[in-house]
């Protein structure tokens, strides 16, 4: 690396520690910590919201997309727009009327503290694993960058970002992963803009050449739905069901709307952010296109097309300023979790009975295990954007079947609960050996979770109907 690119990076990086430490003097108590006190700008949460959701992964992987493909990808995409006006239309009134401060307290109130500490610690798990995905990915462009080790750069990555989320909390983190958004969304149009002015052609005969590959393809018009995961209904109704799951019950990202004002402001800033996730796909797709044209049908590896062109082709300074944003995507993720662990832990598991410095030290203990994943994560042959994408969707079926249930007037049993959720993620592991598409997991797993738990609250019902559990039935 060239002084100045290294220079540019280093600066980013005390930068981020800095602001953390400066807006940290503000936090007094845990839900300052955790909430932001309630007043966050419906904006800045939502570009946190697309910085923390996208992270390293739309780096890494949808450029890489696009330049062995096409963007079908944009289905999904599609598809988180409607997911999340979903969640703005069922969900956020319930967790605004409720006044919680983890999503996870409206099941505990329904069905009693076990579920809310069960659907918690399914929450952390799925969290610990997914992010540990996406720290490989950022590893994997700031190894082939730099030359740095992969350790050297988890470390790097891991401490700056610890030093500002333990600092300043939930209201730094939103604010940080705004500026982070910007600089990784610019760090793509540069990217554009330079490939464009470097090209034999004009931009509208590139993409004239590109339509003609059918590169720039969006609809999948393939109908083998349940075994092909971006046949357009598959795709589509797949990203509904991502966002539905991601945006709705995964407390990470739905903490953000959480610290908004108001319900009017969260719903804005949760359909907001898939308009913003959409547009931003649009640019990486692009960029991938684009690079696919500008260095010719070279044999790259497989999600380290973007990384090559930054080493091998990018000027001095922009280089620089494309590896910022690609540590600005792994850090927004990571601080993301970090505090939403924290806080899910601190209400789900103690009670909220927590300090603000023990909530600083739950913090840094939850780091330290995703620091310590990313250290041992290895690579899958599998794109690794989908990789993660599949992570979650184990988990989230059935925690959407638990808030789906929630709402339900029937009193179930606490067993028929926990086996209707256990069996639901079975239902997840049954159907990737059956070769069903990823797509469907979160739909078939949540249909599968409802359904047993259904019938296995009958049967509890009907055996303490006759004194098989020596009780009586509800």
């Amino acid at each position: 690396m060239h002084t100045l690119d290294l220079t540019i990076i280093i600066c980013f990086l005390l930068a981020m520690a800095g602001y953390g430490i400066w807006q940290g003097q503000s936090n007094q108590t845990k839900d300052d910590y955790f909430l932001g006190g309630r007043n966050l700008p419906w904006i800045v949460a939502m570009f946190s919201i697309v910085a923390t959701e996208t992270s390293v992964l739309t780096f890494v992987s949808v450029p890489g997309i696009a330049f062995r493909g096409d963007w079908a990808f944009l289905q999904l995409a599609l598809g988180y727009i409607f997911g999340r006006m979903l969640v703005s239309a069922v969900l956020l009134p319930v967790y605004f009327r409720e006044g919680v401060d983890s999503i996870y307290e409206v099941i505990g109130k329904r069905f009693g503290q076990n579920m809310q500490k069960l659907a918690s610690v399914v929450f952390l798990v799925t969290r610990i694993l997914a992010d540990g995905v996406r720290f490989l990915a950022t590893a994997v462009v700031v190894e082939v960058i730099t030359g740095w080790p992969l350790s050297v750069s988890v470390l790097i990555i891991g401490i700056v970002t610890l030093v500002y989320t333990l600092a300043g909390g939930i209201r730094t983190i939103v604010w940080i992963d705004s500026i982070q958004f910007i600089l990784y969304l610019f760090g793509g149009i540069m990217t554009i803009v330079f490939i464009t002015a470097n090209l034999s052609v004009g931009f509208p005969e590139a993409l004239v050449h590109l339509a003609n590959e059918q590169k720039l393809q969006i609809i999948n018009f393939d109908w083998h739905i349940f075994s092909e995961p971006w046949a357009f209904f598959s795709a589509f109704t797949g990203g509904i069901l991502l966002s539905l799951g991601s945006h709705g019950v995964d407390y990470m990202l739905v903490q953000r709307v959480l610290g908004c004002k108001n319900l009017n402001a969260a719903r804005k800033a949760m359909i907001g952010s898939g308009i913003f996730v959409f547009l931003q796909f649009t640019v990486f797709l692009l960029a991938g296109s684009l690079i696919y044209l500008f260095i010719g049908d070279m044999q790259v590896e497989k999600d380290r097309e973007f990384a090559f062109f930054i080493v091998n082709h990018l000027p001095v300074g922009l280089k620089g300023l494309l590896l910022a944003g690609v540590l600005s995507a792994a850090m927004s993720t990571l601080s993301s979790s970090i505090n939403s662990l924290a806080s899910s832990t601190v209400t789900d598991l103690l009670g909220g009975n927590a300090s603000l410095n023990r909530s600083r030290l739950i913090s840094l203990g939850w780091a330290t295990v995703l620091i310590g994943i990313a250290l041992v994560f290895d690579e899958s042959d599998n794109a690794i954007i989908v990789l993660g994408l599949k992570i979650a969707s184990y988990t989230y079926g059935g925690l959407i079947g638990l808030f789906l249930l929630s709402g339900s007037n029937r009193h179930f049993h606490p067993l028929s609960l926990t086996l209707g959720f256990l069996t639901g993620i079975l239902a997840v592991v049954i159907m990737e050996y059956m070769g069903v598409a990823w797509t469907w997991y979160i739909m078939f797993s949540a249909t599968v979770n409802i359904t047993a738990t259904w019938t296995v609250d009958k049967a509890v019902r009907l055996f303490t109907a006759t004194d098989g559990f020596h009780g009586k039935a509800k």
